[in-house]
């Protein structure tokens, strides 16, 4: 599989979408490339297990438009995350990331994920092994404390242990994973955040780069947090309301505003592609539910396409023209409005 574009690490600031299970998909990816060229996409955690035993080509695949694109895995052991990254190298992934931040669970019990952050010389050790094994920057997404280790210096004795591997790149979620007594969804919004730390860190480690994430939402937040770290990693809010990508890319390179019709239109061939290969219509349209966030008409586009609702490329082309009636409508009567104002 070839590369169509090629991930410039000494660009200056990284802005990426946070790995997230079930919602990073490959249909996700590629619908949010549409919105920025520079941003850094994640899968899905993908565990070592899944690619050992199980079907590799489903977990692994994607489409070259992705890129810049960045293989997370989950494990624990060396030699299988080691044969892993060499998997993910020869599929074409420009990046491997090792997951030490999910507190699901089923991944502790199966010693992946922030658990390991009690394991700092074990995490030292899988990383090593996954740099012997690929060419490309293998690198780490932790939290800042887990359970009965929640402080700085914990935290610090963690990124120094796992830096003298030569690892080089830290992403850094700005809450602690509390493994006994909340669940993962609570684990996202319950312990409080705490950027300072992150902040502190890049001060104490200038030679590291340091991405945070964590709770961050707008445009004025990211570019507040670039003051103090190298990158900003988005999580949910790139999915509810993918058109911050957008925004974002706009504040940082100038980009152009995309036309949200035309990323619909864009993404348009691809839906048929995968509906041709027996892909479900709603496993796709779920991921373009916040296409039109904050615009009016935006809850009947959720609604038409949510569900099922959707059940041919024609349903598709009906909700686009609801919406463009619905904002021409809403113009139709600002502007009347503000000549009225005017006399």
């Amino acid at each position: 599989m070839s590369t169509s574009n090629t991930l410039n690490l000494s660009k200056k600031p990284r802005i990426s979408v946070a790995p997230m299970m079930d919602w990073t998909t490959k249909d996700y990816r590629y619908f949010a490339r549409l919105f920025n060229p520079n941003i850094v996409l994640y899968t899905e955690m993908v565990t070592t297990g899944a690619i050992i035993f199980g079907d590799e080509k489903r977990h692994l695949d994607f489409n070259t438009q992705e890129q810049p694109l960045v293989l997370q895995l989950g494990g624990s052991s060396p030699k299988d995350l080691a044969h892993c990254s060499k998997i993910g190298q020869d599929y074409g992934y420009q990046e491997i990331n090792l997951n030490v931040g999910c507190p699901s669970d089923r991944v502790q019990n199966n010693k992946i994920g922030a658990c390991l952050m009690a394991e700092p010389d074990l995490v030292a050790e899988c990383i090593t092994s996954m740099q012997h094994a690929v060419q490309i920057p293998v690198h780490i997404k932790h939290r800042i404390g887990i359970d009965d280790m929640q402080s700085y210096e914990e935290m610090l004795h963690f990124v120094d242990t796992v830096a003298a591997t030569g690892c080089q790149h830290f992403v850094v979620h700005a809450r602690i994973a509390l493994l006994k007594g909340l669940s993962p969804k609570e684990n996202r919004d319950v312990p409080p955040l705490r950027y300072e730390d992150v902040y502190r860190l890049k001060r104490e480690r200038p030679h590291l780069f340091i991405e945070i994430n964590g709770g961050i939402k707008t445009v004025e937040e990211t570019l507040q947090h670039l003051k103090h770290v190298d990158g900003v990693m988005i999580g949910r809010e790139a999915y509810h309301n993918p058109y911050l990508l957008a925004e974002i890319g706009h504040a940082l390179w100038n980009d152009e505003h995309p036309d949200r019709f035309d990323i619909i239109q864009n993404m348009l061939p691809y839906i048929e592609q995968r509906l041709a290969q027996g892909a479900p219509l709603s496993i796709i349209t779920r991921h373009i539910l916040g296409l039109f966030q904050n615009l009016p008409g935006a809850r009947k586009w959720r609604q038409a396409l949510s569900g099922g609702q959707a059940k041919t490329i024609d349903d598709i082309h009906h909700a686009v023209q609801q919406m463009q009636d619905a904002i021409q409508r809403t113009e139709a009567y600002l502007a009347q409005h503000q000549s009225i104002n005017d006399e």
